[in-house]
């Protein structure tokens, strides 16, 4: 398990460096999905249980951005993925530049790389990474508020994913209200409640996940 320090992009033209990794990526035929959250919401316990219902189908390979340690990495590694540690030299978020680089240092080309972003919901909304898609999760103990405060994450993301819908009976979250206020913000987000300790909805998070590497791959 590689860790590499990474550095803000020096270049100013980051919409245009990403752009140019997208079509890198989908002649490679690797689909980058960029997980964004806050500290906490499960992404990566998510991404154990994604990487396991998928790793018999397909490679995967899993850049986790932290500020510091290596412990999501060492977890992503055991679970079945190739997985490469990137710190951020303080940043709060990764951009196209950074995602290059740590692209650049797998060892193979996998079919479905996932992006673990730093987990906060400001920084990572404002900088496209040259995912081709961007996944946020919102868990349950955050409040069915969130859209209302940090409305440019929800704008952003393809998908929203509702996590830790089995602690619904211990807090005051209305998913109706959630999906509401998403769908004012994108009207197009598609939204998965689930949660990956149990299991329920994660047939249609996975079922998701293989459709787009599917249409990645065919829609060259």
């Amino acid at each position: 398990m590689k860790v590499i320090e990474l550095h803000e992009s020096v270049t100013a033209s980051n919409d245009a460096d990403a752009q140019a990794m997208r079509i890198r990526m989908k002649e490679q035929g690797s689909l980058l999905i960029n997980l964004m959250s806050s500290p906490g919401s499960g992404k990566t316990t998510l991404l154990g249980a994604s990487i396991k219902a998928l790793k018999d189908e397909m490679k995967i390979g899993v850049m986790e951005a932290d500020i510091d340690s290596s412990v999501d990495a060492e977890r992503m590694e055991a679970a079945g993925a190739e997985s490469i540690q990137v710190h951020t030299d303080g940043m709060c978020h990764m951009d196209a530049g950074m995602s290059a680089q740590g692209l650049a240092s797998m060892k193979r080309d996998n079919d479905l790389i996932f992006l673990e972003n730093v987990g906060n919901l400001i920084c990572p909304a404002e900088f496209d990474t040259g995912a081709g898609k961007n996944v946020m999760i919102l868990s349950v103990p955050e409040g069915d508020d969130k859209p209302l405060k940090y409305p440019l994450m929800f704008q952003k993301s393809d998908v929203l994913v509702i996590s830790k819908i089995d602690a619904m009976p211990y807090f005051n979250f209305s998913l109706e209200d959630c999906r509401k206020r998403a769908k004012m913000l994108n009207p197009g987000i598609e939204i998965y409640p689930l949660s990956a300790k149990t299991g329920d909805g994660m047939d249609a998070w996975i079922a998701w996940l293989k459709e787009e590497v599917r249409k990645w791959k065919e829609d060259k």
